[in-house]
């Protein structure tokens, strides 16, 4: 071959290589202006693959006050969920965790639920909403249950303590995946009267009775001093890794900037809001 035309080949070559490289370069950098969030497709009122889910909402407020763009990491939640993703570096935070998480670092919270029951309200309970409550021994009580080996939930184990036990139902939050939003289906047992109350997570129970089929009642779980350890309100928060510091320090000002917001959508998808200490002296 002519010398002429190798050393042009080569030279269109390296140029290639370089564009290559710098195009890599470029993507990273681009990358850099991402924020990503690991969340599950198919789980609302929280999260879905259509960004319909109120945590979806509030990543996209988040993404928008620091100047970044919000790319989804979608994950199933199941259990080491965090390990699987957050700490995997597939994303740079997770919404929606307890405050109390040991295993992340944790923003401030941006809201604070509770469990709830829920029933009919053609069933003429009144207003049932002692865990204590005498009623319960003698109604099927739907629960939920966490993972395949059945981890009860703090509504399950209280019941379980005062001997309500064979008339307990559960209903995993895993459920088939087949379905959409496998975790309502506790929800549609109290609708269609597969069961007659329900205690459920606070924002689950808010958004699928709203839309249910029937009127449904939802109210607060009480009495439930005594219980402890068990807890039966949370706050919740963005979680970071733990050595991001300064990522954790800007989300919780894009939170404090955005709290009408958040709280505006939080009612308009029926989450059962509590006002912690810490919210009220804010």
């Amino acid at each position: 071959m002519n010398p002429r035309a190798v050393m042009k080949q080569t030279a269109i070559a390296a140029a290639a290589f370089a564009a290559l490289v710098s195009g890599a370069a470029l993507a990273q950098d681009a990358n850099k202006g991402d924020f990503r969030v690991c969340a599950d497709p198919n789980n609302l009122p929280f999260s879905n693959r259509s960004a319909a889910g109120f945590e979806n909402k509030i990543a996209e407020l988040i993404a928008g006050d620091l100047g970044k763009h919000l790319t989804v990491v979608w994950h199933p939640q199941r259990r080491a969920f965090v390990r699987h993703t957050l700490k995997a570096d597939l994303c740079d935070v997770i919404m929606g965790v307890p405050a109390s998480l040991e295993m992340v670092a944790t923003t401030r919270p941006y809201y604070r639920s509770r469990y709830v029951f829920v029933y009919r309200s053609d069933r003429g309970y009144g207003e049932l909403t002692s865990i204590r409550d005498p009623r319960l021994k003698h109604l099927s009580i739907g629960v939920q249950l966490i993972g395949d080996d059945g981890y009860n939930t703090p509504p399950a184990h209280a019941l379980s303590e005062q001997g309500i036990v064979t008339n307990l139902v559960g209903y995993t939050v895993y459920g088939d995946y087949r379905e959409p939003n496998p975790p309502a289906r506790i929800i549609d047992a109290v609708a269609n009267g597969t069961v007659d109350i329900a205690a459920v997570w606070g924002p689950l129970a808010g958004y699928f009775a709203a839309r249910a089929p029937v009127p449904l009642t939802i109210t607060p779980i009480t009495d439930t001093v005594g219980f402890e350890p068990l807890r039966f309100e949370y706050d919740i928060a963005v979680g970071v890794r733990k050595d991001d510091g300064a990522l954790k320090d800007r989300i919780d000002a894009a939170l404090d900037r955005h709290r009408a917001d958040i709280e505006r959508l939080l009612n308009e998808y029926r989450v059962p809001l509590v006002v912690s200490a810490a919210r009220a002296g804010h």
